[in-house]
């Protein structure tokens, strides 16, 4: 059977005469408008449990969306339920406001339009959509330096509403960051990094809530600073804090996100062996011991391209993000190496170490080390 289509002001004198006008958009988008009198239940909703919302399968049915496409998916959906009766609005809402024909406009409060507004492109992804949206908001990352890896990472966990971003780095602004740490800026010269940070994300976002701990990371606050958090960035500049963030993670069942960069090469991965032992490899598993100072040196002795923190920052916010969402496949189990002057991106897969002296199954936690020691060592 064929779905009848019919122009708004058919649908609009249907409507008066007793018909049930549907707008099978998401409630986001009837937040912006709707027309009058419409019922509100979203597509897949409907489609769902259809007699539940609609029990007689007699009723004259209508159903509008934002162009047209979706209420004729759905009109399709109910008669193949068996309702005898539906149309679909040809043009759906933005032809019902074109030809002038009465909309609502729901009440909202001040929260919740600016809500709907700001991560309008998020909830249209029916991969996100509200409830997703809800999850970053009520996500707290802990971020380990505020550097060229955390200024990107942060600038855009910030814009797609991360609830809670806890910043933790204990230096302060120096005109040489500026080429690639594009958090902070001239005026800001002489600041901590953090609050440079936290002014900067209010700035862009000031839904976002940012804590700062301008401190070193040891093994005496570093559960202070992730042991509340859904996922730990790892945006440190040196191998103590790196083993030190991976065996806290491990500890306390927190995916580690990390990230490094080298003149023009960059790194990525997510280590998830804190939740899933045997499974997924630890840091320990990849460098059970860390390379000679001479085979590593740190960006201010060997520098780096400006902008290569901003590939890699920016892969390792897309990570943070998909963990918190539960969306696509992560790095868990691969090393993602990124070649600016090639730009080529090469993938290497990585296996739990069942010898490894942290993550091993049924291991119990070693205890923290004096990592500085032991990376000096090498």
């Amino acid at each position: 059977m064929s779905i009848e289509s019919i122009s708004p002001a058919q649908a609009r004198r249907r409507q008066q005469a007793g018909a049930i006008l549907i707008d099978v958009r998401e409630a986001h988008e009837r937040a912006a408008g709707h027309a009058e009198h419409a019922r509100g239940i979203a597509k897949d909703a409907l489609e769902a449990d259809p007699h539940a919302s609609l029990p007689d399968h007699e009723a004259d049915i209508l159903l509008i969306c934002q162009s047209g496409a979706r209420s004729l998916r759905a009109a399709q959906t109910l008669l193949d339920a068996g309702y005898a009766r539906v149309a679909s609005v040809e043009g759906g809402t933005t032809r019902w406001l074109a030809e002038g024909l009465p909309m609502t406009v729901p009440q909202q409060s001040e929260d919740e339009r600016d809500f709907h507004d700001r991560y309008s492109r998020h909830l249209r992804l029916p991969e996100v959509g509200e409830a997703g949206q809800r999850k970053l908001q009520a996500a707290r990352v802990a971020m380990v330096g505020a550097g060229g890896l955390g200024s990107p990472a942060a600038f855009y966990l910030a814009a797609a509403g991360i609830g809670t971003l806890v910043l933790a780095d204990d230096d302060v602004v120096d005109r040489s960051n500026l080429q690639r740490q594009i958090l902070h800026t001239e005026d800001r010269i002489g600041v901590s990094k953090v609050e440079s940070a936290r002014i900067a994300l209010a700035a862009l976002n000031p839904r976002v809530k940012v804590e700062t701990f301008a401190e070193r990371i040891g093994s005496d606050n570093v559960e202070r600073l992730i042991g509340a958090a859904d996922v730990v960035f790892d945006g440190a500049d040196n191998f103590p804090v790196r083993y030190l963030l991976n065996d806290a993670c491990v500890k306390l069942g927190k995916p580690l996100v990390y990230g490094a960069i080298h003149r023009f090469e960059g790194q990525v991965s997510v280590f998830d062996a804190g939740r899933h032992r045997g499974v997924c490899p630890c840091y320990r598993c990849l460098f059970p011991e860390p390379p000679p100072p001479e085979a590593a040196p740190n960006c201010a002795e060997a520098g780096v391209l400006g902008v290569l923190p901003g590939v890699v920052g920016l892969i390792q916010a897309t990570e943070v993000i998909k963990l918190i969402l539960g969306l696509g496949e992560s790095l868990a189990g691969r090393l993602l190496h990124f070649d600016a002057l090639g730009m080529r991106f090469r993938e290497t897969r990585l296996r739990p170490d069942p010898e490894c002296p942290l993550c091993a199954a049924g291991r119990e936690f070693p205890g923290y080390i004096d990592y500085q020691a032991f990376c000096a060592a090498q």
